[in-house]
């Protein structure tokens, strides 16, 4: 059975973005039939959920895999919940209804120049994505660095404590240096 590969970029991001970027870069490099999607993701959650699903029903019959950061891991865990498979989740958010409440109103996405404005309801659609209980049958890899400037790393550390998790001192919500993870990511996606 083939894999589908599936990163989700965070909020403010997009394809185009560093760690994206580099993965792109690896997968070309050195996994060259493996099939890889990275889509752009709505700045709204529901938007954002429907690009996700088109873009599983376009590979019907692979099996599953994801990488998310940021709020890419919150939707990746979502995925992974509802379809199974597996997920690398880089700095994860896990509570994002309650961090975005201090982002409403006007942005415009410094990648894809979109202007959007985050209302109450977003939160309410982010909400309900909410995946407290975990199936065992999951399989997750979380990387996390602790001194993310944007997210407390020990929810992420909470929440998924039966899974894999490695943690490292220092970094920031980018994940510094996350490309010398990449050969392990994938074999750990690839492998059953």
């Amino acid at each position: 059975m083939q894999y589908v590969v599936i990163y989700l970029h965070g909020f403010l991001s997009s394809p185009e973005s560093q760690k994206a970027t580099q993965t792109r870069e690896f997968v070309r490099a050195n996994y060259p039939d493996l099939t890889m999607e990275i889509p752009q993701l709505s700045n709204y959650p529901n938007d954002a959920l429907r690009d996700i699903e088109v873009c599983i029903a376009k590979h019907k019959g692979k099996k599953l895999r994801f990488i998310g950061s940021s709020l890419g891991g919150f939707l990746s865990t979502f995925m992974v919940e509802k379809y199974s498979g597996k997920a690398v989740l880089i700095n994860p958010a896990v509570r994002p209804f309650d961090l975005l409440k201090d982002f409403l109103g006007e942005h415009v996405n410094p990648y894809t120049q979109q202007h959007f404005t985050l209302q109450n309801k977003h939160i309410d659609e982010l909400r309900r994505l909410d995946t407290t209980r975990l199936k065992p049958t999951s399989d997750y890899w979380v990387l996390l660095q602790t001194a993310d400037e944007t997210l407390d790393y020990r929810q992420a550390e909470t929440k998924y404590h039966n899974y894999k998790l490695s943690i490292e001192q220092g970094g920031d919500h980018s994940f510094q240096d996350f490309q010398r993870f990449l050969p392990d990511i994938f074999r750990f996606l690839l492998q059953d």
